[in-house]
């Protein structure tokens, strides 16, 4: 996703490098186990983390913005300063573009939370 976003090669390899190098160790009952590396996904504290949570929602803005031109979504502008709201009638295709993105950002939505 950040080569299409156009990020240079040296620095997505630095992203990476910064993400596979780290090890972890969790207390258990207050003693550390030994340290390990982590399968996948961010440390909790990790000061990349909103940084990337941002690159990775870009990814999701560009989805909804495609489904606009291709009139998959229907806007309706109300208001004086003319908010664009979404009828129900576009919960299909939402439901498309969160899928679309769950499978492409690996980041799972939960639909009960969202009462879509």
């Amino acid at each position: 996703m950040m080569k299409k976003l156009g990020f240079p090669s040296k620095w997505i390899e630095w992203i990476r490098g910064c993400l596979e190098s780290a090890t972890v160790s969790v207390l258990v009952n207050g003693s550390p186990t030994s340290e390990f590396k982590p399968m996948r996904g961010l440390r909790q504290g990790d000061s990349l983390a909103s940084f990337l949570f941002i690159i990775v929602v870009e990814g999701l803005a560009g989805l909804v913005r495609q489904a606009l031109r291709a009139n998959f979504l229907q806007g309706m502008k109300v208001g004086r300063s003319e908010i664009e709201i979404y009828n129900y009638s576009n919960v299909v295709a939402i439901k498309a573009i969160l899928r679309c993105y769950e499978l492409a950002s690996r980041l799972k939505i939960n639909l009960r939370k969202s009462k879509l």
